[in-house]
């Protein structure tokens, strides 16, 4: 598999993922480790060629975002840009994995055998696990559609978490350890297939932070495809190691919620409802948000990007998310953590490194 992991300002979170990988996380698998630093200013990139140069790392000069940074590696290991004939694209499943994320042996080799034992499954997550053991809700969740969007912000699913119409969003009427099929898992740890990835193309990057696993999932049920959420494999989550203080985190939040209605549920939305649905995020959002949503006639004009498409600890308070793009260093390690630090190899963008090998 090719594992991505994007970075911002967390070098100790990042060092601990790369150790707990190198320590067993990777046993049973075949994988190449794809690092995409987003102009961190905490010499991350430097720690990872210093102590981890099997490593295949990315530097971008400004921060592209949470799916920017992932497409960056993802179109680097050769996953088609928009979708594409099945055997066009890499058949080696893609892992998204947040740096503030700890992975103990043996756990990758259990999402893939998900993939190997049930093939009409596009994506997999596992159980994460909060630092106070509590579970993070967001690893299994349903689309916030108007209905569930609203019973998630009046609070009736946290005073009826154990219905199955209000506690839909984050499905808290099922046990913690029980597997599902689920609408969508979280970009903090999700291993989505190589062939469903051929069917829908990358990350939207009109999401800059947050929802953009959610569009991912959504459009790869779409094609076909089941995501399923599977507890008996374990992951460790810090969750919003970077962004839990950043206003811009916050903001993007609410945008996030407002592209993923606006471009899947608006066009289909009667229109008092479409009016309440902007006046509570004019409510939540402020001014920029509110200007942004009500100059908006449809759900064709949004920003144009490549592209169909929280991971939170990726984004920088105050960068452009479109900065750096395309101004991108490849650092091109060894395909094993037990291979020879002194065969790492230095890319330019405009000879990324090969594909691997399925």
């Amino acid at each position: 598999m090719n594992i991505v992991i994007v970075n911002y300002n967390t070098r100790a979170h990042l060092a601990a993922c790369l150790t707990s990988l190198a320590e067993g996380g990777l046993d049973g698998v075949a994988a190449d480790v794809w690092v995409v630093d987003n102009g961190s200013t905490d010499a991350s990139a430097h720690m990872v060629r210093a102590r981890f140069p099997w490593v295949r790392l990315i530097e971008s000069e400004g921060n592209v975002g949470f799916s920017g940074g992932n497409n960056l590696a993802l179109r680097a290991a050769g996953y088609p840009e928009r979708p594409v004939a099945r055997d066009a694209a890499p058949e080696r499943p893609a892992l998204l994995l947040n740096p503030d994320t700890v992975v103990p042996a043996g756990a990758l080799a259990a999402l893939r055998a998900v993939l190997d034992d049930e093939p009409e499954v596009g994506i997999v997550g596992p159980q994460l696990v909060l630092e106070d053991g509590s579970l993070d809700l967001a690893c299994r969740r349903a689309f916030p559609t108007p209905e569930v969007a609203f019973y998630r912000f009046s609070g009736l699913s946290r005073l009826f978490p154990r219905s199955r119409r209000f506690g839909r969003y984050n499905m808290t009427f099922l046990g913690r350890d029980e597997p599902a099929d689920v609408d969508a898992v979280v970009g903090a740890c999700m291993l989505v297939r190589g062939a469903a990835i051929a069917d829908v193309g990358l990350l939207d990057e009109r999401f800059w932070m947050y929802g953009e696993d959610l569009d991912w999932a959504l459009r790869i049920r779409a094609a076909g495809w089941r995501v399923v959420y599977r507890p008996h494999v374990i992951v460790h989550h810090v969750k919003r190691a970077a962004s839990r203080a950043s206003n811009k985190a916050a903001f993007e939040f609410q945008r996030a919620m407002w592209l993923f209605y606006h471009k899947h549920y608006r066009a289909t939305t009667p229109r008092w409802i479409d009016t309440c649905v902007l006046l509570g995020l004019t409510l939540r959002g402020g001014q920029r948000l509110a200007r942004e949503m009500w100059s908006a006639d449809g759900p064709g004009d949004l920003p144009g990007l490549a592209g169909d498409g929280s991971a939170d600890s990726a984004n920088d308070p105050s960068a452009d998310p479109g900065a750096g793009r395309s101004d991108a260093r490849f650092h091109a390690g060894s395909h094993n953590p037990s291979d020879d630090p002194s065969a790492v190899e230095q890319r330019t963008p405009s000879s990324p490194p090969s594909p691997p090998s399925p």
